[in-house]
């Protein structure tokens, strides 16, 4: 992955994975606050599998989840990135910027300064046209993330989220959409 490029903030430090991040990362999959939005907490098998996934797409596409790194205060916070949408809706296909913590990292701004990282990172030398964002309708943080970073809600496009079963809770999804001239 030594063709993959770091992004660097003020603050943050977006990097390929390293070995050493992934008992991090498990302990965060495992906090259940932290998968409050998901199907549940993962087990350490599940989460060095997703860790593999997310690298594999920045193998793949030279982009992805980066590992988050907070520069001279923790070495792995979290993931932020950009990605290829990996099911079927109507807004698909599509690259989704996403992000999660860990949640002693939370309320510190590092979500929306690493956001605003990768968004400039797909506008600007990957050209992309359009980056999505979506997001459980009760999860105002990660809502209020997209908004500071100029992203626009579009009603028309809300979801039913397919990896989640009918009458889950939090299987109706908001979707936000950036342009070039949106983000800020």
């Amino acid at each position: 992955m030594s063709d993959t490029p770091i992004l660097r903030t003020a603050r943050l430090l977006l990097r390929p994975w390293r070995q050493e991040d992934l008992p991090t990362y498990a302990a965060m999959n495992a906090d259940r606050e932290v998968r409050r939005w998901f199907p549940g907490a993962l087990t350490r098998q599940e989460s060095d599998a997703q860790a593999a996934r997310l690298q594999q797409h920045i193998a793949a596409h030279g982009f992805g989840f980066w590992a988050v790194e907070a520069t001279g205060i923790a070495p792995f916070i979290g993931f932020v990135g950009l990605q290829h949408v990996n099911f079927a809706a109507r807004f698909t296909p599509a690259i989704e910027t996403g992000w999660r913590l860990s949640r002693e990292h939370w309320g510190k701004g590092y979500a929306t300064e690493a956001a605003r990282a990768a968004l400039a990172h797909g506008f600007g030398p990957l050209g992309l046209g359009e980056i999505v964002s979506f997001a459980g309708v009760g999860n105002t943080a990660s809502i209020r993330v997209m908004q500071r970073v100029g992203m626009l809600h579009d009603p028309a496009g809300d979801f039913d989220h397919p990896a989640l079963a009918d009458g889950d809770p939090h299987r109706r999804h908001v979707l936000y959409r950036a342009t070039r001239q949106d983000v800020r």
